[in-house]
């Protein structure tokens, strides 16, 4: 089959790898179309290089802008891409822009829809990202669902009968990269972290970084947990930090990481501290305790298993909660396993 896998933002190329590569060993003809959507070399090019992802067939060169126009000019573009090429299927990945806009092009033009990662929902509407997911699994043939609470969701909504439990296959570029990241990686040297406890902390959801209040609120409670924080700055969040601004001295802001890099730092972190869907995932994978900036989340698993701690961003106590978290002493599979062999046997399968 020839196949459009649409990417565009930094979680999207991580679910990718394991499916590009086992699409090309199952002989299908993959065009790996990159919308632009993140264009910072450390989110973008230099995932795709850590990865061993091939260079994108098509880049469609969006780049930023408010969500209206970034939407239609992708739409354009991807409209002239599929009439071109043609292809037999869509893959599209998670909540982001890119998925909406590979959806809305894909059911126009009647090819059918596979959707990696249906099925999320944290009932917050106000998130771009929960419109974004909705309307693509509605317009999806293909649901794939990483856990059984998206299987569940989607049953409630009426897509049963197109929904399928695969699991995350983030667990298998999770699995493929680790090794890579503690053989390859030179940060935690170069950071001088070696024996040291330190918390890793990322944050870039818009209701955490566009007002300064909140976003010095929670690095103010941050810095009163007098633990050492690592603190990759999302170019969105840094562009918004006021400048007359000083950051808690246990606070050490370093620039974007490369993929096997932050997944070193992940690895060798106390716990993660983040507003990220995908970083949830991650620290749960590595066995990491997670603490949550925000009021919801999709992973609701992780937090019910208790290895995932929701605070609120403006909570007036995020510091003393953060101390008190422990994870109990295991945790169950809950995110599946030989992921992509499913994926790739159903994707066969669609023919």
């Amino acid at each position: 089959m020839k196949i459009f896998s649409i990417v565009g933002a930094r979680p999207q190329f991580i679910k990718l790898a394991p499916l590009s590569a086992a699409l090309a060993a199952g002989r299908h003809q993959e065009f790996i179309v990159h919308t632009g959507q993140h264009y910072d070399y450390a989110m973008s090019e230099k995932i795709f290089i850590d990865l061993g992802i091939r260079k994108p067939d098509i880049h469609l060169e969006v780049g930023t802008g408010n969500q209206t126009v970034q939407i239609t000019e992708m739409m354009l573009k991807l409209e002239t891409a599929m009439l071109e090429k043609k292809p037999d299927r869509v893959i599209v990945f998670g909540d982001t822009n890119s998925t909406l806009a590979g959806a809305l092009i894909a059911a126009k033009q009647n090819i059918p829809i596979i959707h990696i990662e249906a099925g999320l929902r944290s009932y917050n509407r106000t998130m771009p990202e929960e419109i974004n997911r909705i309307v693509t699994d509605h317009l999806s043939q293909y649901l794939f669902a990483p856990t059984q609470t998206a299987v569940d969701n989607l049953t409630t909504e009426g897509l049963g009968k197109k929904t399928f439990f695969t699991g995350d296959i983030m667990v298998d570029t999770m699995k493929n990269s680790i090794q890579i990241a503690l053989a390859k990686s030179a940060v935690i040297k170069e950071l001088k972290l070696e024996g040291q406890p330190y918390n890793l902390l990322t944050l870039h959801r818009h209701y955490n970084v566009d007002d300064s209040g909140v976003m010095e609120h929670i690095l103010n409670e941050l810095g009163l947990l007098e633990e050492k924080i690592i603190f990759p700055v999302h170019p969105r969040t840094k562009k918004m930090l006021p400048a007359n601004y000083t950051v808690p001295a246990n606070i050490q802001m370093i620039e974007p990481q490369g993929y096997l890099d932050f997944i070193a730092l992940e690895y060798a972190a106390k716990r993660i501290i983040s507003d990220s869907g995908g970083i949830q995932k991650e620290a749960y994978i590595l066995q990491k305790p997670c603490i949550t900036l925000r009021s919801e989340t999709e992973w609701v698993e992780t937090v019910n298993e208790k290895w995932n701690l929701l605070i609120h961003p403006a909570d007036k106590t995020i510091a003393s909660k953060i101390a008190a978290f422990e994870v109990p002493a295991t945790q169950h599979n809950i995110f599946g396993e030989n992921v992509t062999e499913k994926m790739l046997k159903l994707i066969d399968e669609s023919k």
